[in-house]
Formats: C-alpha cells, sequence, structure tokens
C-alpha cells in the first residue's frame, strides 16, 4: 500500500478510539528522560519521564543523542566471541603524545567505561572533535552525490561523535560527579558548534538533493529513499537554509538550549539528592513495608548512622522512587506522606536549584527558534519528525479526556467511599498525598492484592531468566551472560551477549538495575552504545554489532536478599528490553538508520510497550513468579486477581497522562514567556480540564518535568498514547493466533522480529505495521486491554 502522509491513517483510527471510549490505564513514566532517550512509561504516582536521548524518542543521525541476574558475580575468564563490535577508527593521523593514553580516542571493542575520568574528557573530545572537522572540510571539498563518497563517510563522522559523546553523557547519567558536571560544561558548546557546523553544511545538503533528484533515485532501496528524505529534512530543521545573522542566532539559541537541558537535569537531580528526613520513632512510619523498612535503614547506614536497622531504625526517607512511593501508598502517618508529597512536587523550584526561570528561557528559545525555521510554534517544529500533527495530536487528546473524566469521577468517588467505610477521617477532604495510599488499600480489598506481599515472587534473577526464556521463544535468540568480557561502570552493572540459531552474536547489552540516588538519575531508559553498521565493521566482519544498555532505578539487594520487585517493576524492565530488541534485532546495515535510528517518535514506543503486554500472558508470567526461598509458585487465584486489577482506576490514569501531555502541547503551542499567564497558571488552567483533584496552587511539578525539559518529548509527550495503539493491536496478533500454541506463537514472534523489529528506520513505521499485522492497525484491542470492550466483541 502507499505511505500515508504524516501519520494520518493511524489519526483516523485513534479519533475513533477516543469516540468509542478509550480510557485505558496508562502506564505514566518516571521523571528522568535525556534529550533522544527511551524511558519506561510506568505507573508511579507523580512521575514524569525512553528517550532518548537514550530513546527517548527517535534517534536522528543529525542529532546524535534519542530505558539476567542483575547482580552476577563477574568473571574474567570469559571467552571472546567473534565479530566484535567497535567504535569507528579514529582518523589516521597520530595524536599528541599527551594524548596517547586518553580512554575516548582508543579505538576499543567495548567502550572503556572503567577508565574514562572527569580529566579525560575536555582533551579527549577537543582532540575528536579537530579530528572530525578535518574530516568534514575533506568530505566537504569533494562531495560528490553517491553512497560511497558521501553517506558512508558522513555516517562515520556521525557515528563516531555519538559515541564517543555518548560514553560521556552516559557517565554522567549513572556515576555523576562534580567533576565530570565540570568538565562537560567546559566542553559542551565546543561539541554543539560542531554539531550545527555538521548539520548546517550547504555541500552535504546539495549532493542529498542531488541524490533525489537524480534518475538513480527511483532504484534506490526504502532504507536509502529514507536516509536521504531524513537528512534533507533535517537540513532544514537544522538552520541549514538560514543566512548570516539569522544563522547566527539560531546556533545561538542551540547552544544556549543545550546548556539549559543540562542545568535542568542537574538541578533535578540535586533537588532529589538534597531533601532527606531522618526518622527515630517507628510510629511515625507505621504500615510500612518490611522492604520499605530496610531501605529506608540501609539510606541512614550510608548517611552515617551505622547502627540502623529495618526493625529499630532510625529510618531516612528520601524522594528516590523506591523510597518516595512506598512513604505515598503505605505510610498511615497523613502528615508524613504530605509532607514528602509536598517536597516531591516542589523539587528543583526555589534557591539555587530553582528550574523556573530556565523553562521560561526554554520555551522563550523553542519559540524564537521555531519562528527563524518559518514555523507558528514549536510544537510545529516538533511534529516534522513525527508521524502527528499538532491537530491530530490535540484532538486525539481531548477524545481520550472526554472519555477519562467520568471514569475518573467515580474512581473518586469509590474512593472517598471506601475510606469513609474504613473511618478515616480525611475522607470528605481527600488530597493528593491520600490518592495512593487510599488506592493501594482499595486495591487490596478489591483484588486482595498487595504488592509488598508480591514482592517475594519476584526476584531479579528470576524474572530476566524468565524474560530471556521469553525472547527465546518469540525470536529464537538466546541470551547469556559475558561479565568480564567489557568494562563496566559499577560493579552491580551486568553485560549480556544476544546470540541467534546457529550461536553466532548478533548484539550485546549493559543492564544497570538499581537505583543509586547519590550518583545516578531517576527512572528507566534504555540507549544505544553502539548501532549496527556495514561501514563501520572490523576487518573480516560483515557489520559491526549493536550494543546498548538498559537502565532502571529499582530497589537493590538488602542484606542477603536478591532485588525483590514490585509488579511494576517488572513492568518497567519488560518496556525497556522491547526498546533494546529493536535495537539489538534489527537487520538493518545501513547504520543511519538500523535499530531505532530514525524511526518516527510517536511510533517508537511500540516494542516497549508490546512486551510489557506479557507480564500478564499465563505462561510468562508462572515462569517468573516463584518464590525467592521457596521457589513456590504464584497460586492460580493471586494471577487472576493481577488480571482482573489490570484496568484499576483506567480512567485516572489516563487523565494523568493527559494532564502531562496536554500542558506539553499548550506550552510549546500558546504560551509566550513574560505574558499574562506564568508557566504555573497554564498548569493550574490545563488541569482543571484534565485532573478531577486540581493541583496545588504551590504544585511546581514542571520544575522536575525532565521528559520535555532535558528530554526528546518536548511536544512529544502525547506519543505514548499514539504508540498504544499499535502495540496493543501489535500483541492482539498473538492473541488470535492462540497464547497456549507455542507453535502459533513462535510463528508470529518471528514475524514480528522480521519486521518490527527488523527494518528499524528504514520503513515508514505504518507500513512495517501493515507488514506485520496484514492489515492497518485497530483500536480495539487498547480498548479491550484497557476494560472498555467486551471480550467478545
Amino acid at each position: 500500500m502507499g505511505r500515508r502522509s504524516r501519520g494520518e491513517g493511524i489519526a483516523v483510527l485513534l479519533a475513533y478510539t477516543m469516540l468509542a471510549g478509550a480510557a485505558g490505564a496508562v502506564r505514566a513514566p518516571y521523571v528522568a528522560a535525556r534529550a533522544r532517550s527511551l524511558c519506561a512509561a510506568r505507573p508511579s504516582l507523580l512521575s514524569s519521564c525512553r528517550v532518548i536521548s537514550p530513546l527517548a524518542c527517535p534517534l536522528s543521525p543529525s542529532s546524535s543523542s534519542v530505558c539476567p541476574v542483575g547482580a552476577a558475580r563477574r568473571s574474567s575468564s570469559a571467552a571472546p566471541h567473534r565479530h566484535l563490535p567497535m567504535a569507528a577508527a579514529a582518523t589516521a593521523s597520530a595524536p599528541p603524545p599527551a594524548l596517547d593514553s586518553n580512554p575516548l580516542l582508543q579505538d576499543f571493542a567495548f567502550p572503556p567505561f572503567n577508565a574514562v575520568r572527569a580529566e579525560d574528557v575536555v582533551p579527549g573530545v577537543r582532540e575528536l572533535l579537530k579530528r572530525l572537522e578535518a574530516d568534514l572540510l575533506e568530505l566537504e571539498s569533494d562531495v560528490q552525490p553517491s553512497w560511497p563518497s558521501l553517506v558512508e563517510p558522513l555516517e562515520k563522522i556521525v557515528d563516531r561523535l555519538q559515541v564517543v559523546w555518548g560514553i560521556v553523557n552516559h557517565l554522567k547519567a549513572v556515576k555523576d560527579s562534580p567533576d565530570l558536571r565540570a568538565a562537560i560544561e567546559e566542553v559542551q558548546p565546543e561539541k554543539v558548534k560542531f554539531q550545527l557546523r555538521l548539520g548546517q553544511s550547504k555541500p552535504i545538503y546539495n549532493a542529498f538533493k542531488a541524490i533525489k533528484d537524480s534518475p538513480a533515485w527511483s532504484t534506490l532501496g526504502d532504507a536509502k529513499r529514507r536516509i536521504v528524505e531524513t537528512q534533507l529534512k533535517e537540513a532544514v530543521l537544522n538552520g541549514v537554509a538560514l543566512e548570516d545573522a539569522k544563522r547566527e542566532q539560531f546556533n545561538e539559541i542551540e547552544q544556549e538550549l543545550e546548556k539549559l537541558s543540562q542545568k535542568f537535569s542537574e538541578n533535578v537531580l540535586d533537588a532529589t539528592k538534597r531533601f532527606e528526613k531522618l526518622i527515630t520513632d517507628e510510629k511515625e512510619i507505621e504500615g510500612l513495608p518490611p522492604s520499605a523498612r530496610g531501605l529506608a535503614a540501609q539510606t541512614a547506614v550510608s548517611k552515617g548512622h551505622e547502627n540502623a536497622t529495618a526493625e529499630n531504625g532510625p529510618w531516612m526517607i528520601t524522594l528516590d522512587a523506591p523510597s518516595f512511593l512506598p512513604v505515598m501508598q503505605h505510610a498511615k502517618n497523613r502528615a508524613l506522606r504530605e509532607e514528602v508529597y509536598r517536597a516531591y512536587i516542589t523539587r528543583a523550584s526555589s534557591g539555587d536549584l530553582d528550574n523556573t526561570g530556565i523553562i521560561d528561557q526554554i520555551l522563550e528559545l523553542r519559540l524564537k527558534k521555531a519562528k527563524l525555521l518559518g514555523f507558528n510554534n514549536y510544537a510545529e517544529v516538533s511534529m516534522e519528525m513525527k508521524m502527528a500533527t499538532v491537530e491530530k495530536a490535540v484532538e486525539l487528546l481531548e477524545k481520550l479526556r472526554s472519555a477519562s473524566w467520568d471514569p475518573a469521577m467515580k474512581d473518586l468517588e469509590e474512593l472517598k467511599r471506601f475510606a469513609r467505610e474504613s473511618g478515616a477521617e480525611e475522607a470528605d477532604d481527600i488530597r493528593h498525598w491520600d490518592i495512593q495510599f487510599w488506592s493501594e488499600r482499595l486495591r487490596e480489598s478489591k483484588f486482595d492484592i498487595n504488592e509488598e506481599e508480591l514482592r517475594p515472587f519476584f526476584s531479579l534473577p528470576r524474572v530476566m531468566d524468565g524474560l530471556f526464556s521469553l525472547a527465546k521463544t518469540l525470536f529464537d535468540v538466546t541470551i547469556e551472560p559475558v561479565n568480564g568480557l567489557s568494562p563496566v561502570w559499577n560493579n552491580d552493572v551486568s553485560f549480556y551477549c544476544v546470540k541467534d540459531s546457529s550461536g553466532s552474536p548478533v548484539a550485546y547489552f549493559y543492564f544497570d538495575p538499581y537505583s543509586r540516588p547519590s550518583e545516578k538519575r531517576g527512572g528507566a531508559w534504555m540507549d544505544e552504545v553502539f548501532s549496527r553498521s556495514r561501514v563501520l565493521s572490523r576487518v573480516g566482519a560483515p557489520v559491526r554489532l549493536p550494543i546498548a544498555h538498559m537502565v532502571c532505578n529499582q530497589s537493590p539487594p538488602v542484606g542477603d536478599k536478591p532485588s525483590l520487585m514490585t509488579f511494576r517493576e517488572v513492568e518497567t524492565v519488560f518496556h525497556e528490553f522491547g526498546h533494546a530488541l529493536q535495537h539489538m534485532l534489527t537487520k538493518q546495515d545501513e547504520g543511519l538508520v538500523a535499530g531505532i535510528r530514525g524511526i518516527e517518535w510517536d511510533a517508537v514506543e511500540l516494542p516497549s510497550q508490546f512486551m510489557e503486554n506479557w507480564c500478564y500472558q499465563r505462561d510468562t508470567l508462572m515462569s517468573i513468579a516463584k518464590h525467592y526461598e521457596t521457589g513456590e509458585s504464584l497460586p492460580e487465584e493471586v494471577y487472576q486477581k493481577l488480571l482482573a486489577a489490570r484496568t484499576f482506576r483506567a480512567g485516572s490514569l489516563s487523565l494523568r497522562q493527559i494532564h502531562f501531555a496536554s500542558l506539553d502541547l499548550e506550552l510549546h503551542t500558546n504560551y509566550v514567556a513574560g505574558g499574562s499567564e506564568t508557566i504555573y497558571d497554564v498548569d493550574q488552567r490545563v488541569g482543571k480540564r484534565t485532573q478531577v483533584i486540581p493541583p496545588l496552587q504551590e504544585d511546581r511539578f514542571l520544575c522536575g518535568f525532565s521528559h520535555i525539559f532535558a528530554g526528546g518529548y518536548a511536544a512529544g509527550y502525547y506519543s505514548y498514547k499514539w504508540a498504544e495503539v499499535l502495540s496493543a493491536d501489535a500483541f492482539s496478533a498473538f492473541e488470535d493466533a492462540g497464547l497456549d500454541r507455542e507453535e502459533a506463537i513462535e510463528e508470529t514472534g518471528r514475524r514480528f522480529r522480521d519486521t518490527v523489529l527488523a527494518y528499524g528506520g528504514g520503513k515508514p513505521p505504518l507500513e512495517v505495521f501493515v507488514e506485520f499485522r496484514g492489515r492497518e492497525p485497530s483500536p480495539e484491542a487498547l480498548l479491550r486491554h484497557n476494560g472498555l470492550l467486551p471480550v467478545g466483541a
């Protein structure tokens, strides 16, 4: 079938979905994505989140950087594998003697994460930029409109910068330090300057235009045509058509935006770390489950209270998710819940960490950038690289909002009634810090499910074994730990090899599972380390193999217990693994559109949301839900209750995501910094239509909304719902085949692998979906999964 313009086919389907009343439980992501990084979409209480850049996401080649046993012992005796991936070789000129040992400039097969120090960053990046500038000048001096003369040398330049800067940025996300921050801040303007120089190269732009205008255009395959079209569109968005003063202004804006986003992210991390509440009276933490008490005591020990124990305290509460969420869900002390809630929603909104002014500056600069490029607002710029349009995204959200409002109001009334029946004094005055607490009590009452009591059934080693077994069934790949083969940045990080049915490696990935609030940003994300590439293969190997990393922030092991996961944390791991699979199982050899690169942002969540569905499939769940001490399987009645609880408070969770997405679009379409409304006024105004309990007047959630101010989701947060239609319908193919028919599941899984996971950004996502499903997407699966359509319909 022909390619639809700007995702209009999907928009029609989504419009129908909303008219039919789609108000399903939405996975709300944690606040934490960096630009183009893929975050996990999770239903945590107050978070706001890949992408990317780890898939925060589409990873575009011209804007480099887009969510096993976690504590397995590492062996240095791991045998090396064939076809090792490698970074693009450094330019031929030998480095100055002082740079000989700089790890960022080496020809490495795996990144030297353990060797890179803050003092390596400035000299290493500067030397790299010097070499890449020479390569770019050489390319421009004799650029030819042919693949070997244009695209291949361009890919080498783009890739080398992305790999090296990716290492630096990754270490900042997982091993932050003042020295590393200072080094990045010093050299970042030079990196941005080179990116702009590359993105605005008229010789390269004209050569791509010549390819498109040549007689050979019709003979190019899908992937090569997509590369040319994407490069042309991105060049325009990078300001290639701007001249003199306008280009200079554009470049100044880009430099400032990069700096502001970095500062925003740092302020959120520092504000999160700054809040500490030491509790010595056990009555104050009544209701807190043993796992949370153990973590709180462990945190207290790390802060100098060396005699702290889970039983006797003292206990340290922080705003890091594994500490914050249990307080909101389980602490009977309402005053404690209120204090922690208020601290969370006002993070980075005062004093030396205040992000308020930074947000205004970011929004003002994005609007100026849009105007320079000839757009009315920044949302229009954002939509240029997406399937949707601003109008279709707004239409989707409004239809979803109207369909979700009544169910959300019923959720609130049910919550009040339950609290009243439970004798709660606050029953007639339910506030924000009461919602999660009474929701958990109501969930326990309705479904007899206590998430904390489920933790022993979900130990990280067992969950990862089950996840890898599922990957074998669906995609015919084997995943093995190869700890010791690659350097890592923390002892908790594991390294894995993905092998095909013949036993040959096809990819590798790192997994960093645990929260480290002193140095690691919150949330969950996936990012690429190396992409698959024919051009960048080692001598004798057909391609360079892809490498990914998955990062989570779940509860670490406490004492001699493994990491015991909540069911939401299980979903998070499955989600991020879905992103990783699309990066690792690509069969696309053109590096600029391999894996997660080049996929429209509002389609990039398809594999991640697809994988979450398997958490509810009987065989998969039962394979991972084993008591970590006794080996006892999760009782059948508990499994049935988990299924029944899947759509619990669906309307409320849907509205929560709609609020984030609507606020994002409003700020990037109509808001004018310094006008009659502040950003908080806009939040209040949008909240009246999207929240059944409007935000507090002092709510400063926006100051921690890293997804849109320090990540890749600006004017794109709606993408989670857009992609959910695709992911739900993709999973319905397995339901149609029969989830209890192993042969049918395997056959459908291979088809999913050979289309959705294989094509990368080399084909329009709608065409890829039709090839897999045999038809265009239908909203029925989404409605059914959200409990809004009878199973037999």
